[in-house]
């Protein structure tokens, strides 16, 4: 069942507001209500080491959960955003920036481009019947520099302890962390990794 661009606008909204009060309570779980029971949330951290989140509970826990902890500050302002109501899918476009300040009073901000490739759909029966939620996320950033941010703050002996701590916390042995091979769902979005909305047909 489509979805309209003033259904996708109004579900949008709505994101963008649980996105800020989850940055001011630094509890970014509360954003879980917007993702359907079987969602898929990944990113790559390096070629064989991916992370990924299949259903409500390990994106409340794992995605927006572990992964987030220590993280309080922290914004990621959309700069940018491209909405295909055609094929159910949000493209935005953020900034990732620490709220934590240097000694010339600027923002740590971690450069690059950043962003989250969302597909939308209305869901049918259940707890969700009709309401339009997040079927699957795949997040990509700049890891070099989100690694050169991290380490600049905690040199400069600004990063607060959470941050410290966060900033352990990687590696195979984290929850939803998995290799490329082992992955419970694929790198690309199960309908484009599928083929559903090819552009253009390999050459031959």
């Amino acid at each position: 069942m489509s979805l309209t661009r003033a259904e996708i606008e109004e579900f949008w909204e709505s994101w963008l507001d649980i996105n800020r009060q989850a940055e001011r309570s630094g509890d970014w779980r509360a954003m879980a209500q917007w993702y359907a029971e079987d969602a898929t949330y990944g990113w790559m951290y390096s070629p064989d080491e991916h992370f990924m989140a299949v259903g409500r509970d390990q994106i409340r826990d794992w995605a927006i959960g572990i992964e987030m902890d220590g993280l309080d500050g922290w914004h990621y302002d959309y700069q940018c955003t491209l909405i295909d109501e055609q094929k159910g899918m949000v493209v935005g476009f953020w900034k990732q920036r620490s709220g934590i300040l240097d000694d010339q009073g600027e923002e740590y901000e971690i450069l690059g481009i950043g962003g989250s490739w969302f597909g939308l759909e209305r869901q049918v029966g259940g707890a969700d019947d009709g309401e339009v939620k997040i079927a699957w996320q795949r997040d990509w950033f700049d890891l070099p520099s989100t690694a050169h941010t991290f380490l600049a703050i905690a040199e400069a002996g600004k990063a607060p302890g959470p941050l410290l701590r966060r900033m352990s916390v990687g590696g195979l042995g984290v929850p939803g962390h998995y290799r490329h091979r082992e992955l419970p769902s694929t790198v690309w979005p199960p309908p484009v990794e599928r083929g559903d909305h090819v552009t253009q047909e390999p050459a031959r």
